[in-house]
């Protein structure tokens, strides 16, 4: 044998050895090594990559904590966090708790460069100023001000679904929900809707590139190293420059812009001098105030992560709700109630405004509210980084530079907190006493917490309000053949398959 073998089985041996002591360090990672957990997870990321590429990470996660307790060691250097009294020491304001590298990942790519926006952004300087110039376009009362433009895509929503009912043919109902959600997302963003409900279909394939983003997101982040070899290589998209359309939301976005040039030479967006109610209007101004601190990039950004983020998690909320709803008959049929009472007695108008349904339909906010609980949008942990000093989670000290995080759908079915956590209970929201139900509500994890809180939860909010209680009140919704929907954890976890026959109520009522 030549001295070529020796050295090669020498060189097996000693990558054999490195894997060894690397997998034992993970394993007994000071601090960690007593923290339970499934086995593989103490000695490799790649058992939660696994976990996470059969797509039921949230029902894992709460079977872990129910076994193990409020800490359970995911990833050799992972823990995830099931205790909603570790909130606000997580997520609270200035605890030094940043986010991972899991979040850069999910930003845009523009003339070939990453393009940060508040989701996905690490630097917590950059967040509190970005937020600071775009926040008032979020607020309740600047939304209110385009609420006839979201009740023109109601209207049209409502007449696409009288079409199934007069031809009696079942319609896929979560896919048009998200038609809804985008026309809404167009109104409030750009004063346009984006044609979803109007062609009834995916335009641009926006949808299908959406999902694209999230199934590469949630399993390349697991291994966040991983995406400099990937899509985050410049040279990667220097030869093969065509990857930089593959994120077809910028496109999307510059589009909806302004459908045949969106920039002039000097870099500027073409916009109507005249001021207007929409998101891109109000950014607009504020650019034109302090170019410096607020460019034409971070408008483009900012409207991108609208397109991005507004239009699946709100139209996996509205999905939830219905769907819970078609599947508790009785619930169903108190929310119906109260609606029919509230018309009778003239105390909502044709289409319900969102003042209306939030005051004068109090048992439908308890249904909203129960079925954000059941169905978070999210179903990972939110990732945070332990500061370096370290800090006690539980009653454990978890070193510094340790991933800390919490899953919604863990938190939001804590048994200490909700008395039969996993049932469907609008009446909770309702008959829980004060202190009760005060614990409830700093108890869910919906929107995220802290000042990373999701920014547009207001846009979800106005249209779940608003677009329930009116197809409630024209149509009878039932599962077709009572058959189940299928869901997928892609990091938000979407429903498909939400098949529904409609009825036409007035129909009914001359029966």
């Amino acid at each position: 044998m030549n001295s070529t073998y020796y050295l090669g089985i020498y060189a097996v041996y000693v990558s054999l050895g490195a894997i060894l002591v690397r997998l034992l360090t993970n394993r007994y990672k000071r601090g960690l090594q007593d923290i339970p957990g499934p086995g593989l997870a103490r000695y490799s990321r790649l058992w939660k990559l696994y976990s996470v590429w059969k797509g039921n990470q949230h029902h894992v996660e709460i079977d872990l904590h129910r076994k193990y307790g409020s800490l359970v060691r995911i990833g050799p250097n992972h823990i995830s966090v099931g205790d909603p009294s570790a909130i606000p020491i997580i997520y609270g304001l200035n605890k030094g708790f940043n986010k991972t590298s899991f979040y850069p990942i999910q930003s845009l790519t523009w003339r070939r460069q990453p393009q940060m926006n508040l989701f996905s952004t690490r630097d917590v300087s950059y967040h509190r100023v970005q937020r600071r110039n775009i926040a008032n376009a979020y607020s309740l009362s600047s939304l209110l001000e385009t609420e006839s433009a979201i009740d023109s895509c109601t209207s049209i929503f409502m007449t696409q679904m009288s079409k199934f009912a007069d031809k009696k043919t079942p319609v896929d109902l979560g896919n048009w929900l998200q038609y809804y959600a985008f026309d809404v997302v167009g109104e409030v963003t750009f004063s346009k809707k984006l044609g979803f409900l109007e062609e009834g279909r995916d335009v641009d394939n926006i949808m299908e590139s959406i999902h694209g983003n999230l199934v590469y997101a949630s399993l390349c982040g697991q291994i966040p190293e991983l995406h400099n070899l990937l899509l985050g290589n410049p040279l990667v998209l220097h030869l093969l420059p065509g990857l930089e359309s593959w994120n077809q939301v910028l496109q999307f976005t510059l589009k909806a812009i302004n459908p045949d040039s969106p920039f002039k030479e000097d870099g500027e967006i073409h916009e109507d001098p005249e001021s207007g109610k929409d998101m891109l209007s109000r950014w607009m101004a504020v650019h034109r105030n302090d170019p410096e601190r607020f460019s034409t990039r971070d408008a483009i950004v900012h409207l991108s992560a609208n397109v991005f983020a507004g239009s699946d998690t709100t139209a996996i909320a509205l999905r939830a709700i219905l769907y819970l709803l078609m599947c508790n008959t009785a619930t169903m049929t108190k929310v119906v109630t109260e609606i029919d009472t509230a018309v009778s007695e003239n105390r909502v108008s044709n289409p319900i405004s969102y003042r209306e349904s939030t005051t004068q339909l109090p048992y439908l906010g308890a249904v909203i509210k129960e079925a954000l609980r059941l169905h978070p949008s999210v179903g990972m942990i939110m990732e945070r980084e332990v500061p370096e000093a370290g800090a006690t989670i539980c009653g454990k000290h978890i070193p510094g530079g340790t991933t800390v995080g919490m899953n919604a759908w863990v938190v939001n079915r804590s048994e200490n907190t909700f008395h039969d956590p996993d049932e469907f209970l609008p009446e909770r929201w309702l008959e829980s006493s004060p202190e009760q139900l005060k614990s409830m509500e700093q108890s869910i994890l919906t929107f995220g917490a802290g000042s990373r809180s999701c920014i547009g939860k207001h846009i979800s909010f106005l249209e779940m309000y608003k677009v329930i209680p009116q197809l409630l009140r024209e149509f009878e919704i039932k599962l077709h053949d009572e058959k189940e929907w299928k869901t997928r954890n892609i990091w938000f976890v979407q429903q498909r398959e939400m098949i529904c026959d409609f009825v036409k109520r007035s129909e009914l009522l001359e029966h």
